[in-house]
């Protein structure tokens, strides 16, 4: 009778579309995962994937056994939800989350969620690359910006407010930009390919920045702000501590910058939700869900319609 494991890594393997990716997936060594794949066929009585020079691709006797593999899988999911005693989260949960907020913020409230429930093994990876989730079996992924359009299952936890910010020393040098108009005689420290977006007494204002320091980080977009280099738009969770500090004021503080949101987002089906998701997301709502979470000194005001940048657009 074939082994569950075995079935677990051929789904792998087949959402993967690798065995270097699958490997990498379930924590275990590429040779493993063949072996166990050759186990499972042999257990089958037929091959279920073709081995190719372009890879991997699923025989006929796959693509009829694939639906069966998902079915066992989930049905294993839940029994094991069902039999959580009070709510308990047991297994592992794979998780995606940006860079900047991940490490920030996100790290202490995963390393309480592995307190509170001890049988619960957490996997995160911290990058700002869109991961498939799907594909590279991620069970959930938080996200920052407004969201494209996809089959994943979105909730907004809490809103994310950015500011524009600059040192004392180098407005001491350039002076103080009055309107987004002025910004074009500035320096900037752009986030990728991102424009800016103000709102002020009704109107819109878009100014595309331009700057001889660029990063992908904004730890590191921060250090150069400290540095002097120019002005940047920042998520107030990573310039809080600095105005806090007085390293950074705040500019343009009468125009409004546009929320974005904090998201969880995870697989289909939308029901029912695994218990180890459920559990992420009530923790994240309690951190997170309030107007007040990032305890910055200055806020925008409040905005219902988050539709400034793209995703990871300001974080």
């Amino acid at each position: 009778m074939p082994d569950l494991e075995d079935i677990q890594i051929f789904n792998a393997v087949v959402e993967s579309g690798s065995l270097t990716q699958a490997a990498t997936r379930l924590g275990m060594s590429k040779s493993v995962v063949s072996r166990r794949l050759a186990k499972l066929e042999a257990d089958l009585g037929t091959p279920l994937l073709a081995r190719t020079t372009r890879g991997l691709s699923l025989t006929e006797a796959g693509v009829d056994f694939r639906p069966f593999a998902e079915r066992m899988i989930a049905d294993l999911q839940a029994a094991r939800d069902a039999l959580s005693r009070q709510g308990e989260a047991t297994g592992r949960l794979r998780i995606a989350a940006p860079t900047s907020f991940g490490n920030s913020h996100l790290a202490p409230v995963l390393a309480e969620l592995a307190l509170r429930h001890p049988r619960l093994e957490i996997n995160c990876a911290y990058s700002d690359r869109l991961v498939d989730l799907i594909r590279e079996g991620f069970d959930a992924a938080v996200r920052i910006g407004a969201l494209a359009d996809s089959t994943l299952i979105a909730r907004r936890i809490a809103p994310i407010s950015a500011v524009l910010v600059a040192s004392p020393a180098y407005l001491a040098r350039n002076g103080k930009p009055a309107t987004p108009a002025d910004l074009a005689n500035h320096d900037a420290i752009p986030h990728g390919e991102a424009t800016w977006q103000f709102r002020h007494k009704g109107r819109t204002f878009t100014h595309r920045p331009r700057g001889r320091f660029i990063a992908d980080s904004g730890p590191a977009e921060l250090a150069a702000v400290i540095a002097g280099l120019g002005i940047a738009m920042m998520p107030t969770f990573l310039a809080g501590p600095a105005i806090k500090r007085g390293e950074v004021v705040t500019v343009l503080d009468d125009y409004e910058i546009p929320e974005v949101g904090l998201y969880i987002v995870r697989p289909p089906p939308a029901e029912p939700v695994p218990n180890k998701v459920r559990l992420l997301t009530d923790i994240l709502v309690e951190k997170f869900g309030n107007h007040d979470w990032d305890r910055c000194p200055r806020r925008q005001p409040q905005n219902a319609a988050a539709n400034a940048t793209a995703e990871h657009g300001i974080g």
